[in-house]
């Protein structure tokens, strides 16, 4: 995902460079086409049109290169160049030129802020979702994880995988909010659901755990406010590979991308979020499908759907993987992505996404169970 992103920020920098010169080239170009019109107020800005993409260097330098212009463009008018108006106009060009400079360092000292905020809420992001494996027996894996670009705080994202006796259990979720109280949310579930995954029966109990937490800790919280809360996938992939099960807890719904067909994975019960299962029934809803070998199943968070193009039409991740595809987890994600960076300048939220195929030709251990319909 930071290669989409780097690509996009180099375009429009690049854009932005082109600026200036334009600017200088337009002044010009008006001197030469109508004499009378004044051009020392395009020159004045060439300085300051640079000073938020330039160096401080090249941003004087423009400033210089348009006093040079403004000099020989007075000279072709008239061979008296020392005129009241025209020392008002370099008067004018060396007075912006010293402001773009000032106004330049402010730029760089904030841009720099503004990426040291987002390399450390990033690094700490990333430090507290643990390392998923690539491989396990019959599986391939792979996740992404993006920060928002116009935002420097902790996000609530969490994803883990945890390969145990009773198949491949794994959980995908969004906290509710920023910040430090949902780092503890996130550290919180990610906790439990590694000691969960190994101790309880089935996937039901494993929710069951995850709930109970979310509402101790809430509990624990004198201003935790009432409505925070948790959306999740919990999935739990059979030891032989053959199917899944899976619990859904108000989150957006994974897809199943198999031959170049898309499936949404919608519950067939809807579920509250973790937090506000005490407003819900104590039967934890839980769909089964079959995972052919060669299918990829796709989790993410909101952050991807909600994003938006210029005008306000959110991402839909089908299309893009409604095609050719390698079995493979990793190639699915970046298809997904990059179809989402050619659709929105800007993530407003963070974005995390969790993909496994099953190998072709490989199988896990023997499971108490066999494959089951997928339910439509």
């Amino acid at each position: 995902m930071e290669r989409y992103q780097r690509e996009r920020r180099f375009n429009r920098i690049a854009w932005a460079r082109t600026l200036p010169p334009a600017v200088l080239v337009a002044a010009v170009v008006s001197d030469l086409v109508w004499t009378p019109f004044n051009t020392f107020p395009l020159l004045a800005t060439v300085s300051v049109t640079a000073a938020p993409v330039y160096s401080l260097v090249w941003t004087v330098t423009s400033g210089g290169v348009a006093l040079l212009t403004g000099l020989l463009l007075a000279f072709r008018e008239s061979e008296v160049v020392i005129s009241r108006p025209n020392v008002i106009g370099f008067t004018t060009l060396v007075t912006l030129t010293v402001v773009a400079a000032f106004l330049n360092r402010i730029f760089a000292r904030e841009r720099e802020q503004l990426r040291t905020s987002r390399q450390v809420a990033e690094a700490v992001q990333r430090a507290m979702l643990p390392t998923v494996p690539e491989r396990v027996p019959g599986l391939a894996l792979a996740t992404r994880y993006q920060a928002a670009q116009e935002e420097a705080l902790i996000g609530g994202d969490l994803y883990a995988v945890h390969d145990t006796p009773r198949g491949l259990r794994m959980v995908i979720g969004d906290v509710r909010g920023k910040g430090t109280q949902s780092a503890g949310l996130v550290n919180t579930l990610l906790g439990v659901f590694h000691a969960a995954a190994l101790q309880t029966p089935d996937l039901p109990s494993l929710v069951e755990a995850a709930e109970i937490q979310v509402q101790d800790l809430k509990a624990r919280e004198e201003d935790a406010p009432y409505e925070d809360f948790v959306t999740a996938v919990f999935v739990e992939i059979l030891p032989d590979r053959s199917a899944f099960r899976m619990a859904n807890r108000g989150h957006p719904p994974p897809l199943l991308v198999h031959g170049g067909h898309v499936t949404t994975l919608e519950p067939k019960e809807p579920s509250l979020p973790l937090g506000l299962g005490d407003l819900a029934g104590p039967v934890v809803p839980v769909d089964r499908y079959d995972l052919p070998p060669g299918a990829t199943l796709v989790l993410f968070t909101d952050g991807i759907i909600e994003a938006r193009d210029r005008t306000g039409a959110f991402f839909d991740p089908v299309p893009p993987l409604a095609g050719p595809l390698p079995p493979d987890p990793g190639a699915v994600l970046d298809a997904m992505l990059a179809a989402l960076f050619r659709h929105t300048d800007a993530l407003d939220d963070d974005t995390a996404a969790l993909a496994v195929t099953r190998l072709p030709g490989e199988e896990g251990e023997e499971g108490e169970e066999t494959g089951a319909a997928v339910r439509p």
